[in-house]
């Protein structure tokens, strides 16, 4: 059985100026197809039973647009929880150990990135994040956050780039006393007992952050 995934939807895409003015991020369009179908496309193809989509600005059009699929929706629209307050939240919907979490402001080129992490998956891992070496990255505004040693473990470094998906034991979360926070507190956490473990993404992967990168992302695709 597959664990469950969710998808992280509930940023308010500043970064995206105008074109989150009167949608939310995951609604933006490469091509003729929104960002989070994209990462919805990848969830199923890895046949995931369980799909959890958090939301937080314009939440109602996110509803509309997820409304008759077999998605759970996890609402922060109260208050923006982050990376790792928003998982927290979401745990009652996603009921697993091990979860899978992903982005939805990127695209990708070659295989399945949510099917690389579940074959890649060894219960000893505490978190398990996928990479991709910077010659393979377009659109991404970052130096990198981490390098890979001969055992798979990641360690803080400019090295390589986390891609936006990762599949983590939740228990690190209630370890945090922060109501929102980052998932970078929790891998540091779970880095220093050695838990952190990293695999390289094979393919391309586009980080449809800001405007200047849908153009870029239609190219990779050929959209």
């Amino acid at each position: 059985m597959t664990p469950p995934i969710l998808l992280f939807a509930a940023g308010k895409g500043t970064r995206m100026g105008v074109l989150t003015r009167d949608r939310p991020k995951p609604l933006i369009k490469v091509g003729d197809k929104a960002l989070i179908d994209y990462a919805l496309d990848l969830t199923r193809a890895a046949e995931i039973g369980t799909i959890v989509v958090n939301v937080h600005a314009h939440a109602p059009l996110l509803r509309a647009h997820l409304a008759g699929q077999d998605v759970l929706v996890s609402d922060e629209t109260d208050r923006l929880l982050e990376t790792g307050g928003g998982l927290r939240k979401a745990l009652p919907l996603l009921d697993g150990d091990p979860v899978l979490t992903m982005n939805t402001d990127a695209v990708w080129k070659g295989p399945n990135p949510i099917t690389q992490l579940l074959n890649a998956w060894h219960p000893d891992m505490e978190a398990l994040l996928l990479i991709i070496a910077k010659r393979n990255v377009t659109g991404h505004v970052g130096s990198g956050d981490f390098s890979i040693d001969t055992d798979n473990r990641l360690h803080r470094a400019p090295d390589m780039i986390y891609t936006g998906v990762q599949m983590i034991r939740p228990r690190v979360l209630s370890e945090i006393t922060e109501d929102a926070f980052s998932m970078n507190l929790a891998w540091d956490r779970i880095g220093a007992r050695g838990g952190l473990f990293g695999v390289v993404y094979d393919g391309q992967w586009c980080d449809v952050g800001q405007p200047e990168s849908i153009p870029l992302a239609k190219d990779m695709l050929h959209v």
